[in-house]
């Protein structure tokens, strides 16, 4: 039951974009506003180490946070995007952060060993920040601001190079509290779909 509503969930967000383009189907990532009444969920992981995290303890950092899966082709495909983001916002108290989805530390591990990845991974075993952060598609980033409050999830790999990023993060890296607005549903130009639902 779980399964096919995070199917059927995956599949109204492709077919919601791909209505909005005419001729054949694209693939496309969704950007959506953190809705204003939803509660900040609690977010408390360890990581790789055993080390402890909270997403208090970030505050005044813009946080890129991605819930991701060793299985996920997608996720997969935009780590290296999410780890230059990292290195090249460094100085700017920008920190990304991968919350991985029910997989064992040692299988992440392994994992890493042929695919590096510098930024902190978190271990979410029972899937329950993910299901209180997302709606369990992946990739999902969530952006949050200094202040410590969500402001936009980005359903799908997004080049973190690109325009529709920039447009994201720069008026959370300028300003001290997050502003309003900005988020938008925008298409991809890629040849497969963007978001993977748990096997």
């Amino acid at each position: 039951m779980e399964r096919r509503r995070a199917l059927t969930t995956a599949a109204a967000l492709l077919a919601g974009v791909a209505a909005a383009w005419p001729g054949p189907a694209r693939a496309a990532y969704v950007v959506r506003p953190w809705p204003q009444a939803k509660p900040v969920p609690e977010l408390a992981l360890v990581d790789l180490d055993g080390r402890a995290w909270t997403l208090a303890a970030l505050a005044g950092q813009v946080v890129v946070l991605n819930f991701w899966a060793t299985w996920c082709d997608p996720c997969r495909r935009e780590m290296p995007a999410l780890e230059a983001l990292a290195a090249r916002h460094a100085n700017d108290r920008l920190v990304v952060i991968a919350v991985n989805y029910r997989e064992p530390a040692a299988l992440i591990r392994s994992f890493l060993e042929r695919m590096p990845f510098k930024p902190t991974i978190l271990l979410d075993p029972d899937g329950e920040a993910t299901s209180q952060w997302t709606p369990r598609v992946f990739p999902t980033t969530v952006l949050i601001g200094r202040d410590g409050r969500p402001v936009a999830s980005v359903l799908g790999d997004l080049d973190w190079a690109g325009p529709v990023a920039r447009d994201l993060l720069e008026p959370l890296l300028r300003a001290s509290t997050p502003r309003d607005g900005g988020a938008r549903v925008a298409p991809s130009t890629r040849g497969e779909p963007p978001i993977m639902v748990p096997p």
